[in-house]
């Protein structure tokens, strides 16, 4: 069977959480998209490789590495996001996982829209940038890195405002998205509303 569930929406807004929930829930398998960008970022990083050189040089045992979610990687990976050349570089590595047999779930910016524009479920997940310049924050505190709220907050805006505002897939909900605004919920609550657009999506095809 292939499903393929497409989730986008903001940094910190729950949409890893809530993939990784609707992948075990389904056993389907999960793709943190971003992560590939992460990758391509801290190649950059460590080798001086060109953006898109190092999109191309991504590989599946990059996206387990560690250090991929330090501020410093997920600064640079918004950046690289944004060159067109690295966009298309990845392409090609998420379509093919979200086509595997057994289900996919991918999350990011623009797998709704660009990705898997066939999605079978599409989510839209997001929250008010205070809300998860907090969620941050206390991440990033959690894991003993030193931040500051103001400064996570100022990055989360300048994130959204690169994802929203660049020519090539900017991040935005899908037509037929279903948008599930976070901010007032938990993450059992958030889990419970995607599962159940999931299963009524499951039913429908069964008919």
């Amino acid at each position: 069977m292939r499903f393929t569930v497409a989730i986008d929406g903001p940094a910190a807004a729950g949409k890893g959480t809530i993939s990784r929930g609707l992948a075990e829930r389904f056993g389907f398998a999960h793709l943190d998209t971003g992560l590939l960008y992460r990758a391509t970022g801290r190649k950059v990083l460590e080798t001086g490789l060109s953006p898109e050189d190092a999109a191309k040089a991504v590989e599946p045992e990059d996206l387990v590495r560690d250090g991929l979610r330090t501020q410093a990687v997920a600064e640079l990976a918004s950046r690289v996001a944004t060159v067109p050349e690295v966009r298309a570089a990845l392409v090609a590595f998420q379509r093919e996982f979200a086509r595997r047999e057994g289900g996919a779930v991918l999350d990011g910016r623009d797998i709704g829209t660009v990705i898997c524009p066939d999605a079978d479920v599409k989510l839209f997940v997001t929250a008010g940038a205070d809300v998860r310049a907090r969620r941050r924050f206390e991440e990033l505190r959690a894991a003993g890195q030193a931040a500051d709220f103001q400064d996570v907050l100022d990055e989360v805006k300048k994130r959204d405002a690169r994802d929203m505002g660049r020519a090539d897939a900017p991040m935005r909900a899908a037509e037929d998205a279903v948008q599930l605004d976070t901010s007032q919920l938990d993450i059992d609550d958030a889990l419970a509303a995607a599962v159940a657009v999931v299963e009524a999506r499951l039913e429908g095809q069964k008919v």
